[in-house]
């Protein structure tokens, strides 16, 4: 117990390390005005200098960004057959929302949603299989949105100069990645639901991982049976990721000045930010913090050239305000909506059913300790 607590601190302490050093670094930077251009002609003037209506239209973004996540989420439970109504569903999204911003990693919150959500099942190991698909899923709809976004962009001839080439670098990197998925999915079509079930039984024999790895497969292969639902999470997923890099797109222009340099192109966003959401999902950061400001104005950088990293971390910071926000207004919500139980008798919308993974002890294997400690309380 003392030394999870002391390695999750040490998490804290590296993660505002690294915040501290990169607001620091780009507090007033040679070459061009920092953060402290930014609090002594916008923050201490009394907020003369910001942009109030770029603010409110990225928080209403990005609250609208949350809750198709938690629908998306609520899709995949349904379409298993799992009792869950729709307003306990945000319940507990909302709920996971807190933690993912306050917890370390930026899964924590999957984890308590995920255990949250199978104490109230009896099919527990398909109840937490939704929430790792949801993450699967998620980082799925990521690379084709890019893919597709990007190459629009190209296509139009949108993706020029410095910048450009570098989008075009990462559109090509991210098309190799679906294509060698897209092999993967469809390979995956031709096996039978024995053979699928076979091979979950010879990952339990791998060393330490082959429980959850088997884990994982079968929630792959749920899913794979139920192909119109991956497709409309997956359609939910481009939506959400839309809204989420106009989100960034307002908070980088909250506090922004010309004195503050070159700022990257909206359609240089749609490459960036999918890119920055990868990077803050390093694990040992809570929230991303401080690995998310660091990749942000590195990227920004990288796409405006230099002088422009402050803008990077600047934009960041802005949607960690969001963020929280949102984090703290789910905590609330969890706390003063009770939780209604569904109705069991749910009808399961299957292709064709794959064969039910055994049973025994599910949470032993797929949940970290925190999560098999939340279920058995």
């Amino acid at each position: 117990m003392f030394k999870r607590l002391a390695i999750n601190l040490l998490k804290y302490l590296v993660a505002f390390g690294v915040l501290a050093f990169v607001v620091t670094s780009n507090w007033a930077p040679e070459n061009g005005h920092g953060l402290s251009f930014v609090w002594e002609h916008h923050i201490l003037t009394g907020g003369v200098g910001v942009h109030w209506d770029y603010l409110a239209c990225g928080f209403a973004l990005f609250a609208v960004g949350v809750f198709l996540t938690l629908v998306r989420w609520y899709l995949l439970v349904r379409c298993q057959g799992l009792p869950l109504t729709f307003g306990n569903a945000i319940r507990l999204g909302m709920i996971g929302c807190f933690f993912n911003v306050f917890l370390p990693g930026s899964v924590g919150g999957d984890i308590i949603k995920a255990a949250a959500l199978a104490r109230e099942q009896s099919r527990r190991t398909v109840a937490v299989a939704t929430v790792v698909m949801d993450r699967v899923i998620a980082l799925w709809g990521l690379f084709w949105f890019v893919g597709m976004i990007g190459t629009a962009f190209w296509l139009l001839g949108q993706l020029e100069g410095e910048g450009g080439d570098k989008s075009k670098l990462v559109i090509q990197i991210t098309g190799g990645l679906l294509a060698v998925s897209l092999v993967v999915w469809v390979a995956m079509g031709f096996l039978t639901n024995q053979r699928a079930e076979g091979f979950a039984r010879r990952l339990t024999r791998l060393p330490k991982v082959g429980g959850s790895a088997a884990e994982f497969w079968r929630a792959v292969w749920l899913y794979r049976c139920q192909q119109l639902s991956v497709l409309l999470t997956l359609v939910l997923s481009w939506i959400g990721f839309g809204i989420f890099v106009t989100a960034f797109y307002c908070c980088a222009y909250t506090l922004w000045s010309t004195e503050m340099g070159p700022m990257p192109t909206l359609q240089q966003h749609f490459i960036l930010v999918p890119i920055g959401l990868i990077i803050r999902a390093v694990p040992g950061f809570p929230g991303g913090a401080g690995i998310s400001e660091y990749g942000f104005g590195v990227l920004y950088v990288w796409f405006t050239g230099p002088g422009s990293m402050a803008n990077g971390v600047l934009a960041s910071l802005v949607q960690r305000v969001l963020e929280w926000t949102t984090g703290l207004i789910g905590y609330v919500f969890y706390l003063a909506v009770p939780a209604r139980v569904a109705d069991a008798t749910l009808t399961k919308v299957a292709v064709r059913e794959p064969v039910p993974p055994p049973e025994e002890a599910p949470t032993q294997i797929w949940l970290p300790a925190q999560a098999e400690s939340y279920t058995a309380s």
